[in-house]
C-alpha cells in the first residue's frame, strides 16, 4: 500500500490505518499535515461508472462550496478514479479529502443542532436540484427507497419469525400507501445517507457531510425521511425531535402536502432496508461489523413505529410545517350517522365509544391519532392486519374464489392441516361462516344423529346469535329481555370454583355429580351437551378441573353426544393446550370452532367423527355458499402457519403465564381483586367490594372505562358484569401486560372516594 500512494501520488512518508465500510475497504491516510480517505472497491463496470459520477457530484459541490463535501484528490496522472491490481486483485480506487467534525452519532443532540441539520440537508439539495447524471438516474437498487420492494429477498434472511411479519407489514404498508403515488412526487439527485456516522458536527451545528456512496436520483422527500430516521433510532422520543429538522428544511424547500403524507411510511421502509440488508450481510459474512452497525437501533425503532399512530405522525409533521392539521370530527356526530342506519340494539363499547382508523398486531389506531394496546379483542388471534394473513387472502382472492361444489386445492389442504390438530378420531369438517352458524349446525348434527330433541347447556353459556344457539345460550335466553328456556333445553349450573357452589379441590367431582343427576332424572333422553371449556359470559370461568371427564361418560351412556365450542378458547389461546377440552383430559364427539380461526375473516367450522359425519350424510344436504371458499381456506391456513411459525401458544404459555402473575401479585395489595382466573391469554378478573366482596358492576366499568382513557382496550363480562376481561391477540408481549397491570394499579389508586 505505501508503494501504490508513493508511485500515484506521491506519498513518501505516511501512515496508513484501514477503517471497514459496508461493502469495499477505506484507508485513512495522514501525510503531513493532511488527512486523505483512500477508497478501494472490487471492480465492477457498473460501479465504475458510479464512482465517476460521485466525483463529478463532489467537484460540483466543492465549487460551490468548500469544505463541507469530501474533495476528490486526483492522482499524479491527473486522474481522479483508477483502475488497477492490487495484491493480484483487479480493483477501483481514488484518493477524497478528509473532513475534520465530530460524529452527528458521537454528539449530543440539541434543538439547534437538529435544526442545523435540516438547513444543511436542504441547502446540500438546493445545490443538486439542476444536476443531472443519467448514471445515477439508471441506478436501481435495494438503498433506495423508491425500489424499497427489493428487499422483499432479504426478509426471510431476518432469524426471528415474528420480527419477519412486521417487517413483512410495514412493506405492504408501502405498497398500499406510498407506491401508488410513486409518480406524483419531486424527483432529483440526493445524497441518500445521511446517517449519524456520514453527518459532521463543529459547534454544537452541522458542518459537513461524507460518504456519497449511496447517491440516487429518487423522490427528495426520501432524502429527510432517511435523516429523520438515523437521527431519530437511537431516541427513546423519536417523535419529539422530529419537528426541528423538518421546519428548517421547509423554511429552505417547502414541502408539499403529498409528501408529507407518505413520511411516516418513507421512515419505516428504510428502517426495514436496514435490517433486511443487515440480515443478509450476516447471512453472507458475518464477520462484517460494519454492515449491521445500525441494526440494534433500527429494531428498536422499528417497534416504536408500530405504536405510533400514522395520523399522529403526520399532524406533528403538519404542525411543523404550517398545514392544517387533520379536523377532529365531534364523537357524538359518529354515533348520531351510525343510529341514522342502523339500530341502537348494535352496542358501542366504553363510555365514550372510539372511532377506530386502522390496527397492526397488538394495536389499534383511532381517527384522532391515539394507539390502543388492545388487550380485549380475542379475533384478530394472531395480530391485527398480520401480513401473512392478509396476504394468503389477496393473492387467493385474485384467482379463485367459488364454492365447495367444486374441486380446488386449498378446501382440501386447509382440512388436512386443521384436522392434524385434534385428536385422530375427529376426522371430519364441514366450514361455515361463523361460529354462531357452527354451534347451529352442531346442534342438528346431533339432533339427526341421536334422533332426540333435547339439549343440555352450561348456565351463563353463550353460542352465538341464530335462533337455534341463542335457544342453547342462557346468557341470552334468561336475559330479562330473553325469549326464556325452551322445553327442550336443560341446565346445569356452572363449576365455578371462586364464588359457586363448591370451592374444594373435588368440586369439580361434585358439580358433576349434580349434572350426571339431572341427566339420569331428564323425562327424556339428552341428544347433546355443549359447553365452553372457559365460560366466558360467565366471567372467564374455566370449567372446574375434571368436570368433563364425568360429565361426558354420562351423555354417551344415555346415546347423546358431547360437544365442546372451542370459539374462543381454540387454536393456542389457552397456552397449556391447542384445545380447551384437552385441559379436560377429553375428547368431544363434536368440537365448534369459530372467530380466531380467520383472524378477523369470518369462519367457523364444525369438528366431528367420521361416524356421526356419515349419519348426517344421510339426511338433507348440507351446504354453505361461502363456507370453506378458497379465500376463507388460504386465510386459515396461514393463521395455522403462522401460530406455528412464530410459536404463538408458546408465547401464550410464557406471557399469560406472567400475566396471571402480575395480576395475583396485584390481588395480594387490592381486596377489590376477588379472583384471577383463566389460562394462557384467555384471562378473568373478577373485581368485588372490598368490605362485602359482592360483585363490584361500577368498580369494574370504571377500571375499563378509565383504561381506555389511558389508551388500552379491555371489557367486562359475567352475571354481574363485574369481571375484567382480557384475551389480546397472541403476539402479546410481557412489557404489553406489565402496561395492563400497571395501569389498572394506578386507576385503583387513584380512584374517587
Amino acid at each position: 500500500m505505501h508503494e501504490l500512494l508513493k508511485k500515484e501520488f506521491g506519498f513518501n512518508q505516511c501512515s496508513i490505518k484501514r477503517i471497514d465500510g459496508y461493502d469495499n475497504a477505506n484507508y485513512i491516510i495522514e501525510n503531513d499535515l493532511h488527512h486523505y480517505i483512500f477508497k478501494t472497491y472490487a471492480y465492477d463496470k457498473e460501479l465504475h461508472a458510479v464512482l465517476i459520477a460521485e466525483n463529478e457530484t463532489l467537484q460540483l459541490l466543492n465549487a460551490k462550496e468548500q469544505f463541507k463535501f469530501p474533495k476528490p484528490i486526483p492522482f499524479i496522472s491527473g486522474e481522479l478514479i483508477k483502475v488497477i491490481t492490487l495484491d493480484g486483485k483487479t480493483i477501483i480506487c481514488r484518493m477524497l479529502s478528509f473532513l475534520d467534525g465530530e460524529f452527528l452519532g458521537d454528539s449530543h443532540p440539541t434543538e439547534a443542532l437538529f435544526h442545523s441539520f435540516g438547513t444543511f440537508l436542504a441547502e446540500l439539495n438546493l445545490k443538486l436540484q439542476h444536476f443531472n447524471s443519467y448514471v445515477l438516474k439508471a441506478r436501481q437498487w435495494e438503498w433506495d427507497l423508491q425500489y424499497f420492494l427489493l428487499n422483499k429477498k432479504y426478509i426471510d434472511n431476518i432469524s426471528v419469525p415474528h420480527d419477519r411479519s412486521i417487517v413483512h407489514y410495514f412493506f405492504k404498508q408501502y405498497e398500499q400507501h406510498v407506491f401508488p403515488i410513486l409518480p406524483q412526487l419531486r424527483k432529483q439527485i440526493i445524497h441518500n445517507d445521511a446517517n449519524e456516522w456520514n453527518v459532521l458536527v463543529k459547534n454544537g451545528k452541522v458542518s459537513g457531510i461524507i460518504d456519497f456512496g449511496d447517491l440516487a436520483h429518487t423522490h427528495l422527500i426520501n432524502e429527510i425521511a432517511i435523516a429523520i430516521t438515523y437521527a431519530c433510532y437511537d431516541k427513546d422520543e423519536p417523535l419529539e425531535w422530529i419537528p426541528s429538522i423538518l421546519t428548517s428544511y421547509h423554511n429552505v424547500i417547502p414541502f408539499e402536502e403529498i409528501e408529507i403524507k407518505i413520511l411516516y411510511y418513507l421512515i419505516a421502509a428504510r428502517l426495514c432496508t436496514s435490517v433486511c440488508n443487515s440480515a443478509h450481510a450476516k447471512k453472507v459474512n458475518p464477520n462484517n461489523i460494519y454492515a449491521t452497525i445500525s441494526e440494534e437501533n433500527a429494531w428498536k425503532m422499528i417497534y416504536k413505529w408500530l405504536q405510533i399512530n400514522p395520523i399522529k405522525f403526520e399532524d406533528i409533521c403538519r404542525k411543523a410545517i404550517g398545514l392544517a392539521i387533520h379536523k377532529k370530527t365531534d364523537i357524538s356526530e359518529k354515533v348520531k350517522k351510525r343510529h341514522q342506519f342502523m339500530s341502537s340494539t348494535l352496542s358501542l363499547s366504553y363510555e365514550e365509544p372510539i372511532a377506530m382508523y386502522t390496527s397492526a398486531f397488538q394495536y389499534m389506531y383511532d381517527i384522532y391519532g391515539n394507539t390502543y394496546l388492545d388487550a380485549y379483542n380475542n379475533i384478530p388471534h394472531v395480530g391485527h392486519a398480520h401480513p401473512m394473513v392478509v396476504t394468503a387472502g389477496q393473492l387467493q382472492m385474485n384467482q379463485l374464489n367459488t364454492n365447495t361444489r367444486y374441486l380446488y386445492e386449498p378446501l382440501t389442504n386447509y382440512a388436512e392441516r386443521l384436522l392434524s390438530k385434534f385428536p385422530a378420531k375427529l376426522n371430519k369438517v364441514f366450514f361455515l361462516n361463523s361460529g354462531s352458524a357452527a354451534n347451529d349446525l352442531a346442534i342438528r348434527i346431533a339432533r339427526v344423529h341421536t334422533q332426540r330433541n333435547k339439549i343440555m347447556v352450561m348456565e351463563h353459556g353463550y353460542h352465538g346469535n341464530t335462533q337455534v344457539s341463542i335457544d342453547i345460550s342462557d346468557y341470552k335466553f334468561n336475559d330479562p329481555k330473553g325469549q326464556g328456556q325452551k322445553p327442550w333445553v336443560l341446565k346445569t349450573q356452572i363449576p365455578n370454583t371462586y364464588n359457586g357452589k363448591y370451592k374444594n379441590d373435588i368440586a369439580g367431582e361434585l358439580y358433576a355429580k349434580e349434572a350426571i343427576s339431572l341427566i339420569e332424572n331428564s323425562h327424556e333422553p339428552i341428544a347433546a351437551f355443549i359447553t365452553e371449556p372457559i365460560v366466558g359470559c360467565g366471567g372467564q370461568v374455566p370449567l372446574a378441573p375434571g368436570y368433563l371427564k364425568k360429565v361426558y361418560p354420562a351423555i354417551r351412556k344415555q346415546g347423546g353426544l358431547c360437544i365442546s365450542d372451542e370459539v374462543q378458547t381454540g387454536f393456542g389461546r389457552l397456552g397449556d393446550h391447542f384445545w380447551g377440552f384437552e385441559s379436560q383430559e377429553v375428547i368431544p364427539d363434536i368440537v365448534v370452532i369459530g372467530k380466531p380461526m380467520g383472524n378477523g375473516h369470518p369462519m367457523g367450522a364444525v369438528v366431528t367423527t367420521e361416524e356421526i359425519a356419515a349419519t348426517f350424510s344421510k339426511g338433507v344436504e348440507f351446504f354453505s355458499s361461502f363456507g370453506g371458499n378458497p379465500v376463507s381456506c388460504q386465510i386459515g391456513l396461514s393463521v395455522l402457519e403462522v401460530i406455528e411459525n412464530e410459536q404463538l401458544q408458546e408465547n401464550a404459555k410464557v406471557v399469560g403465564d406472567y400475566y396471571t402473575l402480575l395480576f395475583r401479585e396485584l390481588q395480594k395489595k387490592y381486596n377489590c381483586i376477588g379472583d384471577v382466573r383463566g389460562s394462557g391469554l384467555f384471562l378473568g378478573i373478577e373485581i368485588v367490594n372490598e368490605t362485602t366482596s359482592q360483585p363490584d358492576q361500577e368498580l369494574a366499568h370504571y377500571i375499563k372505562n378509565q383504561l381506555r382513557q389511558n389508551y388500552i382496550l379491555i371489557s367486562t363480562d359475567g352475571p354481574h358484569d363485574n369481571v375484567l376481561k382480557t384475551k389480546p391477540p397472541l403476539c402479546f408481549t410481557k412489557q404489553n401486560a406489565e402496561e395492563v397491570v400497571n395501569t389498572i394499579e394506578e386507576i385503583i389508586n387513584n380512584r374517587p372516594n
